[in-house]
């Protein structure tokens, strides 16, 4: 079942989030949520905070932007406590958005290439070097298990500039075609 996406203005965006462990009860139910929802509104990544949890876990399925993007051909992934221990040197900027977001697109500096800890479904640990748009959909997505947002990472001024709009998405006043929570 696809379940509400909290947006802008919740404090649950801004909490670190909560390690859990294969006992955290309704896990792989509520994985399936997540991917329902973040198919349900066109995402290609979720993190459980923006669906009101409190926890390390993300979900992420880049295939959709594969023809742009060919380093997230086959990349769907799911991780559990994630710890990005690495980060490369050299930077990109890329637009990004975000579901808690919605109606807001900015050009984000990002490494290029990063290393991430996790553990998968079935709580193996796994360690990826990941490069290109797959390590920064993975860094997006880490942020909001930190408690940050994409917005963070702009300029005092270009968060001024979106005041307006960042305001009306806490009153829920956005168009989008999925539900959304407000705090």
């Amino acid at each position: 079942m696809a379940l509400p996406v909290v947006v802008y203005g919740h404090p649950v965006l801004r909490k670190m989030s909560d390690e859990i462990d294969e006992n955290y009860e309704g896990l792989e139910q509520l994985i399936e949520a997540m991917w329902e929802t973040m198919y349900d509104s066109d995402g290609i990544g979720l993190a459980a905070p923006q669906i009101g949890k409190n926890i390390r876990l993300i979900v992420i399925d880049g295939d959709p932007l594969s023809d742009e993007f060919p380093e997230l051909e086959g990349f769907k992934r799911v991780l559990i406590n994630p710890i990005i221990t690495e980060h490369g040197e050299d930077q990109c900027i890329e637009s990004e958005g975000c579901l808690s977001l919605p109606g807001i697109r900015e050009e984000v500096k990002r490494p290029k290439k990063i290393t991430v800890e996790y553990e998968n479904e079935n709580f193996e640990l796994v360690e990826e070097e990941l490069d290109g748009f797959a390590a920064r959909v993975v860094q997006h997505e880490y942020d909001h298990v930190e408690g940050k947002l994409f917005i963070d990472h702009l300029s005092p001024l270009k968060k001024r500039l979106l005041k307006g709009k960042l305001n009306a998405i806490s009153k829920g006043k956005v168009d989008v075609r999925y539900r959304i929570k407000t705090a």
